[in-house]
């Protein structure tokens, strides 16, 4: 393992050992390079630069607590990237690329997989752009890559399993009806960025953004939303939510663990019934959430509503990450077969 100051992990930028690029060109996908620079020479006409038109996937390498190494679910990030691509109407890799570049990227990189007893690891991001210098308003078919980048990393929140105060954004719309919500799209993140900021500004943590069309529930800006009330696990469903994986997990996990789960519409007066709240994603797999403040606008003074929760991580939530990490660890036997050995 690297010789490094592995306490001071966040989801800071940390160069690592090589990237990974793979070029689709006339109808197929050439060989898979290797570099040490961490950047490429693209065109200032991009299509990605201009337009958004890039996708990108979100996954995670473990140290085990046997010194096995395991990535989380690789092939479901496969499926989602071809969905994203498939919204966007560009060529993607199939599962068999996308999983071999990650594997590759990680053995590449394994010297910056952070050591089992930190609870920690290697994040993996594949992204998938264009490089054909082009403004014309038609999706790419040739000169599409795929790269995957790795880094390491602690926690996205701050401390893990910390509660944080989250604020819902009325007059600011993550993703319309039908639009590009439900994919893993560049711009999708752009779009909650200033909103997030101005939250951040007012003391909250991340903003928790409504269905523009039936004002229910939708999610926060980079993480799904759960609800616990009793021994039922309760998460949104609609179209313009981004599928997670961890959310997925989870609903199987809560299962297991003789849990009722509900994907349904989640209305905000809905709030008051919960007794815990979080977050969850590849980031933070569980974060608890101990307030949402309701705001006719997020910039304005006056709350018009608030809903607390434990100010201390709850009792199902702390469950749910121990068991679902505990998987990824190898702590706990991987019975669904998610991980993948290296």
């Amino acid at each position: 393992m690297k010789n490094m100051d592995w306490t001071q992990l966040s989801f800071k930028y940390s160069k690592t050992n090589t990237v990974l690029t793979c070029l689709y060109k006339d109808g197929k996908w050439g060989p898979v390079q290797s570099q040490t620079p961490d950047s490429i020479n693209l065109t200032v006409f991009s299509p990605s630069l201009h337009y958004g038109m890039s996708c990108f996937e979100g996954l995670k390498a473990f140290r085990g607590v046997d010194g096995k190494v395991r990535i989380f679910r690789p092939d479901e990030n496969a499926r989602r990237m071809q969905s994203s691509a498939g919204f966007l109407g560009i060529p993607c890799p199939d599962e068999e690329l996308f999983q071999r570049m990650c594997i590759q990227a990680v053995q590449e990189n394994i010297d910056f997989l952070p050591p089992y007893d930190l609870r920690a690891a290697l994040y993996i991001r594949p992204i998938l752009i264009t490089t054909l210098p082009s403004i014309n308003l038609v999706p790419q078919q040739d000169g599409i890559m795929f790269m995957v980048i790795t880094l390491p990393v602690g926690s996205y929140a701050g401390t893990v399993l910390d509660p944080i105060k989250t604020v819902i954004a009325r007059d600011y719309d993550r993703a319309a009806p039908n639009g590009s919500g439900s994919v893993k799209v560049g711009g999708n993140y752009a779009c909650a960025m200033n909103a997030t900021g101005v939250a951040v500004k007012q003391g909250y943590k991340d903003v928790l953004f409504l269905n523009p069309e039936t004002k229910n529930i939708d999610e926060f800006s980079s993480a799904n939303f759960f609800g616990i009330k009793g021994n039922i696990y309760v998460t949104p469903c609609a179209k313009t939510i981004l599928p997670s994986i961890t959310n997925k997990s989870l609903r199987q996990v809560a299962q297991d663990l003789g849990m009722v789960v509900e994907r349904r519409d989640v209305a905000v007066e809905e709030l008051s019934t919960f007794n815990e709240v979080g977050q969850c994603g590849t980031a933070v797999v569980i974060t608890p959430v101990s307030l949402i403040d309701d705001k006719v606008a997020l910039g304005a003074d006056k709350v018009a509503a608030s809903y607390s929760y434990p100010t201390e991580c709850g009792a199902r939530s702390l469950e749910l990450y121990n068991t679902l990490t505990g998987i990824q660890y190898g702590e706990i036997e991987d019975k669904h077969g998610w991980c993948t050995i290296l």
